[in-house]
């Protein structure tokens, strides 16, 4: 049995494609997403927004996280710096389990962004200044069981048949 480690990435990228072409005004081709953190997740968000023509930009905070982001053919910023630009997105979907997008940085956020926190609790995004902002806030945890559920839930099988077999070796 090979355990993928994607497992759950992947149907959690389809879903935050899905869930973006329902919530946006506009198609996802040309739209101006910015993902978040470049591990599985957002390796694959970014990946799969791309393939539908969306202007991607890969914010993180790794220098090789961001070379691999170029070299996929994303525009790449470091997370450190991250503010001003904010406002140029249509699409900000966050994968980073701690709050990137604070107070300061949600009031550089365009009124008619979609927010996306794709992030395990508890999430990237300050709920209550977003709200207070009237900016549209969507958190989304647990994608991957509501999008997918026979693919999340063979991950979890397969992930657990894994655990087993390694307390028996």
């Amino acid at each position: 049995m090979v355990v993928i480690p994607t497992a759950t990435a992947l149907p959690t990228a389809e879903g935050a494609v899905q869930v973006a072409m329902e919530e946006l005004p506009l198609t996802l081709h040309s739209a101006r997403v910015l993902i978040l953190g470049f591990g599985r997740v957002g390796k694959l968000t970014a990946h799969r927004m791309g393939a539908l023509g969306a202007k991607v930009t890969v914010c993180a905070q790794g220098y090789a996280d961001l070379a691999w982001a170029a070299a996929y053919g994303h525009e790449t910023m470091w997370l450190e710096k991250l503010g001003g630009e904010l406002g140029g997105y249509d699409l900000i979907v966050n994968t980073i389990p701690a709050q990137v997008l604070d107070r300061r940085r949600l009031a550089w956020v365009h009124p008619g962004a979609f927010l996306l926190d794709l992030a395990s609790v508890p999430g990237g995004v300050d709920q209550a200044a977003a709200k207070e902002l009237g900016l549209r806030v969507l958190q989304a945890p647990g994608l991957p069981g509501r999008t997918a559920p026979v693919t999340a839930a063979a991950a979890i099988r397969d992930a657990v048949y894994h655990i087993l077999w390694e307390l028996e070796a």
